[in-house]
């Protein structure tokens, strides 16, 4: 039996349940409807590199990914505004979600990413982040009330809070800490969201996060949980920790989520994986994998991973994956894929980005339809053992 949660601005409905757990739905928003489990290809800045925006709705997409901190810094939220929000200066008429930005101020944190001085471009305090921007080196401040504002004039259909995402391994103390100040800034996001927020057409997801540590991530789930968000993520996984571990407190943490709400896990994964985190009750997911592998040539298929540059392509004639029906495959040889990329030509990066994306596209096609006929746990299994095979 299915079970509904509604929202002003989007509706979820759980539609069937797999004996894994896993739940295929329907998240209504205002920009259109998103069949679940699904998969949201990477638009870091309001465009998915190599496709044009009818390509994505001829694949099928139902919903993008945007990013706050890239767009904040260009071309800057408020012209996004007047130019019709994200939807309209985009010319994208489905749904869109907007990461708050949180994982940039993590990875621009990183050590490799220092100023001029050799001191780390990003100061987490409890007030929020000042972060140097990468492209001139100019200081901006991020706060959970500005990430709320910025989302705002984007106009998503979803709106992420700002989180505090860290580094893998972490300590118990790190992580509690970083847990923390993560629900101190989803309460006053809600707060601010409710002040200047427009419900009726934007819905504000809350992120869990507690690093690999069990207790603290359902200790963080359950409090947020509490302030009542109409969604909710799992963030600051598959940043270095073993897919196995993050499946693990994955499934830790959809435990503690209501049912009726949407679960997104951010920034995954391998395709071969994709069934496994929906097993862990996830039904919403984003990653740059099939777009960026596409730009440096690795090309996935029902066979394993096929890296075109390799010389044994050279005068192959078949297309990349014979059981694929997307239209690079029906046209094109892996010879001529390979020529493209080892001549740099930028045809290249456009099909090989429109083959991954069918081919995630499609997985997650197979996910609903097996869990539909409960037998999602045989989909797993057989593609683990495919990705095994491959270059």
């Amino acid at each position: 039996m299915g079970y509904t949660q509604g929202a002003m601005g989007i509706s979820f409905e759980v539609l069937h349940t797999d004996p894994s757990g896993a739940r295929l739905g329907r998240l209504t928003t205002q920009h259109g409807v998103v069949e679940t489990p699904a998969f949201m290809p990477v638009g870091t800045a309001a465009t998915v590199k190599g496709l044009t925006q009818d390509t994505l709705e001829t694949l099928g997409v139902q919903i993008l990914l945007g990013n706050t901190y890239h767009l904040y810094l260009r071309p800057g939220h408020e012209r996004i505004r007047e130019l019709g929000g994200m939807h309209g200066f985009m010319a994208w008429p489905r749904a869109i979600l907007t990461d708050s930005g949180g994982y940039q101020v993590f990875s621009l944190a990183a050590p490799r990413q220092t100023g001029e001085a050799g001191v780390a471009s990003v100061k987490v305090s409890d007030e929020g982040v000042e972060f140097r921007s990468h492209l001139d080196g100019s200081k901006h401040f991020l706060s959970p009330e500005s990430a709320v504002e910025i989302q705002a004039a984007l106009g998503s259909d979803i709106a992420m809070v700002l989180d505090e995402c860290i580094e893998f391994p972490a300590s118990h103390e790190r992580a509690r800490h970083a847990a923390g100040r993560t629900v101190d800034w989803a309460r006053r996001s809600k707060e601010h969201f409710a002040r200047v927020g427009d419900a009726a057409r934007q819905a504000q997801f809350a992120i869990v996060q507690g690093g690999t540590h069990a207790g603290l991530r359902r200790e963080n789930a359950d409090q947020l949980v509490e302030l009542d968000f109409p969604g909710y993520a799992v963030g600051g996984l598959a940043v270095g920790d073993p897919h196995a571990l993050t499946c693990e407190i994955t499934a830790v943490v959809t435990e503690r989520l209501p049912r009726e709400k949407p679960r997104y896990l951010m920034g995954v994964g391998k395709p071969e994986d994709l069934a496994d985190y929906v097993a862990c009750g996830i039904d919403m997911m984003d990653c740059v994998l099939p777009t960026r592998n596409a730009r440096n040539g690795c090309l996935f298929t029902s066979n394993g991973r096929v890296l075109i540059k390799n010389t044994k392509y050279t005068a192959d004639p078949r297309p990349v994956d014979e059981s694929c029906g997307c239209r690079v495959c029906r046209r094109y040889s892996r010879a001529y894929l390979r020529h493209l990329f080892m001549a740099n030509e930028i045809l290249a990066a456009v099909l090989n980005t429109h083959h991954n994306l069918h081919f995630y596209l499609e997985r997650m096609r197979e996910i609903r339809a097996a869990i539909g006929q409960n037998r999602l746990g045989e989909l797993q299994a057989a593609w683990h053992a495919a990705a095994a095979a491959g270059d």
